[in-house]
């Protein structure tokens, strides 16, 4: 049986923009094969109205205005939560799976200047664990939390490619800023419809587009 684990991504932005928007399906996707439970945290009420049809329908994903504070109010509540945290003192191992129950991911997110949401949960008191030294998609992030939890692999286990670089058309070609899990056939694992979007939208930047 699947260890059915909840995983959580804080989403303070105002808008939802197709990049997440593809990013969240298939997080949402992959939890729902492996019988967890995805959410989507701290959204502001009026993109919860109004999330896209293809998103609101998944049935692994849960959106909530709540914070995870809210959520996990209660001390043992809490200790069960595990904030994936580039700071934190130990990588996330196989073991944290018998340790924890939640994995949250804070992100910088919504604001100008951008908020630091993972440095915001730490002060609170959120355990921590580690990903690794390269910046990951917060797809990827969730995929490889996954992996090490249910699968049981260690990080140093799993094959990634880091800045992979995707040929938009036969004259041009795009190196993208992150760490991505190696699929069978060689290629980075990315959600449905993410190179379409990126070919599509090749005359901007990467920054733009997230």
């Amino acid at each position: 049986m699947p260890i059915r684990k909840t995983y959580i991504v804080e989403h303070l932005d105002p808008e939802l923009g197709p990049w997440s928007e593809l990013e969240y399906t298939a997080i949402a996707r992959e939890t729902a094969r492996a019988g967890g439970t995805f959410i989507l945290s701290s959204m502001p009420a009026e993109l919860k109205a109004k999330l896209p049809e293809r998103l609101a329908n998944e049935p692994a994903l849960r959106a909530e205005t709540r914070g995870v504070e809210e959520l996990y109010q209660g001390e043992g509540e809490r200790k069960r939560v595990c904030l994936l945290d580039p700071k934190a003192e130990k990588d996330i191992n196989p073991e944290d799976a018998g340790d924890f129950d939640v994995f949250l991911f804070g992100g910088i997110l919504g604001d100008d200047p951008p908020r630091d949401r993972t440095g915001e949960l730490r002060k609170k008191g959120y355990e921590g664990r580690r990903l690794g030294p390269v910046q990951m998609t917060t797809d990827t992030a969730v995929r490889v939390t996954r992996m090490v939890v249910d699968e049981q692999f260690t990080l140093n286990k799993i094959p990634y490619l880091d800045h992979p670089e995707l040929k938009i058309n036969e004259h041009e070609s795009t190196e993208m800023p992150f760490r991505y899990v190696k699929g069978d056939d060689g290629n980075p694992v990315m959600p449905e419809g993410m190179m379409d979007l990126i070919k599509k939208d090749a005359d901007k930047s990467i920054d733009d587009l997230i």
